[in-house]
């Protein structure tokens, strides 16, 4: 470990979330967030996580950075404080979504709603990192889930409540996907839409947004995608090619030749 902080310089965490690519999972990974009813009402419905979207990954983005790259002084006031406000918000969900009947009790400092959140972090970043930086073998994709399962403890899960290895992690995926917890509410699939297909940017921003939500949509697991209703047009094979297309020349061509001060994020640098 590095001496002030939870991770060395050549941890796998570091490795990959140093990436500026790595941004464009946040947009997934909050729409991945969002199709969860409980996560919904638990931990984005009472914060401004879904009126505020890119204010919310930008503080997510920041929070990662402090654990990532800072101090352990650092990371644990910050997390401790975030821990103060999940333990704040409690409630019941007032409709019915998918399995979960109206009076559904949550809390936001819930285990499962916590892992969930953890997840679409995880999973969004490996996939993004994958797609437009490298490949990565299984053993760096555990690593990888290692490092996060401490990320995971400073937000106050405990190991039994976190998948133990890159084969129970990748079960878990299987099963939230396939089963009966994920549901997006009508809610959810307006916000979510105008977050994806109406943000509020400058004109001169709209086409790299454009290309950004195109990513977004393109990259989502396909049972989440068809619930938010996303246009089928491109279908999504398509979809999905073009934008592997284009990540294959951003590796190989653009991410290489890049100076770190454009590739890897401030914090990254600052603790080289």
């Amino acid at each position: 470990m590095a001496p002030d902080g939870y991770f060395a310089d050549d941890s796998m965490i570091r490795r990959v979330n140093r990436e500026r690519a790595v941004a464009l999972s946040g947009p997934r990974a909050l729409l991945m967030q969002a199709a969860h009813p409980l996560a919904v009402s638990g931990l984005l419905a009472h914060s401004t996580a879904m009126e505020e979207p890119y204010e919310r990954l930008a503080r997510t983005a920041e929070t990662m950075s402090t654990i990532a790259f800072g101090s352990r002084d650092d990371a644990d006031r910050l997390t401790r404080r975030v821990r103060a406000m999940h333990r704040r918000v409690r409630g019941q969900i007032g409709q019915p979504a998918g399995s979960f009947p109206a009076g559904t009790p949550y809390r936001a400092d819930q285990p499962d709603l916590l892992m969930w959140v953890l997840f679409t972090l995880v999973d969004s970043a490996l996939v993004v990192y994958q797609l437009y930086v490298e490949r990565l073998s299984d053993d760096e994709q555990a690593a990888y889930w290692d490092d996060y399962k401490v990320v995971g403890r400073l937000f106050g899960l405990r190991p039994p409540d976190m998948p133990d290895t890159l084969a129970d992690l990748r079960e878990y995926k299987r099963a939230m996907l396939e089963g009966d917890a994920l549901h997006v509410s009508d809610w959810a699939r307006s916000r979510a839409r105008e977050i994806v297909l109406e943000p509020p940017v400058p004109w001169l921003a709209r086409p790299l947004l454009e290309t950004v939500n195109f990513i977004t949509v393109a990259l989502l697991p396909g049972p989440i995608r068809r619930q938010y209703g996303f246009a089928p047009i491109p279908p999504a094979p398509l979809r999905r090619a073009l934008v592997a297309g284009g990540a294959e020349y951003v590796k190989r061509a653009v991410i290489p030749l890049l100076p770190d001060r454009l590739r890897l994020v401030p914090a990254a640098r600052a603790a080289a």
